[in-house]
């Protein structure tokens, strides 16, 4: 379904973990976000995209390589795809191939498109790199914390910021790679707030906003989180870890996996 619209970006958002992908349309290219999930979804934003392209280039823009978000890499053939070199270099490429062919026979769905690994066209490999299109240009931070090679992205002038799996206004901070680099990667938050004008977030789950206090509330609320999770941890306070893990949204085995985790990501760093 269409969560957000507006004349530049349209936000589709499937059934599953409310993952988002972004359409923007320029007069100058069209670029797709990490389309996603289900094949009639995805069908959705390709009929979308082919009813909006013309005779203008298409983008693909991966936020990072798990398996939900490059599920729908081979529905959008002969686009070019931008990545972090971590994406480009990512040493799992193949378990997340099978994680989308095991998602597919899970659920007796045929594949409508072959399934592969992003193969990226321009990588993205230093903070602040830019990639000017037309009158567009996108500036790209290294996200990491979340997963090793994840994205932040700023379109300027529409003032869009594709967030990935940060800043959701639900989902807590899920760490598979780094705490410690996730705190930098909000440190890097509060200072696209500073350096650029910002319109419209998208985060990889949950709702689009386009409120700035909204935006440094889901900001503060990651980092503290992150404060309690690390000072609960060293202090080896049971208690206080198990009140963080019934703070997460849609309590599953799933939540729970994950906020054994990122326990066991902040051991390894700080004890």
């Amino acid at each position: 379904m269409i969560q957000f619209k507006n004349e530049h970006i349209t936000v589709f958002q499937s059934a599953l973990y409310q993952t988002t992908c972004t359409v923007v349309d320029t007069k100058d290219f069209i670029l797709v976000v990490d389309p996603n999930w289900l094949p009639l979804e995805i069908e959705e934003i390709q009929r979308h995209v082919v009813s909006i392209q013309g005779e203008k280039e298409l983008y693909l823009l991966f936020t990072h390589g798990d398996f939900d978000h490059v599920i729908g890499y081979l529905a959008f053939q002969g686009a070019k795809v931008i990545g972090s070199k971590g994406l480009q270099e990512h040493p799992d490429k193949e378990k997340k191939v099978d994680m989308i062919r095991q998602f597919y026979n899970d659920y007796y769905i045929h594949n409508p498109y072959p399934i592969a690994f992003p193969e990226v066209d321009i990588v993205i490999g230093e903070n602040g790199q830019k990639l000017v299109i037309g009158e567009s240009t996108l500036t790209f931070y290294l996200a990491q914390g979340h997963t090793h090679d994840g994205l932040f992205t700023v379109i300027e002038p529409l003032g869009l910021w594709i967030a990935g799996d940060y800043l959701s206004d639900f989902e807590l901070p899920f760490i598979y790679d780094s705490a410690k680099a996730y705190e930098e990667t909000l440190q890097k938050a509060e200072q696209i707030l500073v350096n650029h004008k910002i319109s419209v977030l998208v985060p990889g789950h949950g709702k689009t906003t386009t409120n700035h206090q909204e935006i440094q509330r889901r900001i503060q609320v990651s980092q503290d989180y992150l404060e309690r999770l690390i000072t609960s941890v060293t202090k080896e306070d049971v208690e206080a870890m198990t009140a963080l893990e019934e703070e997460m949204a849609f309590p599953s085995n799933f939540t729970k996996q994950c906020h054994n985790d990122n326990i066991a990501i902040v051991r390894k760093e700080y004890l």
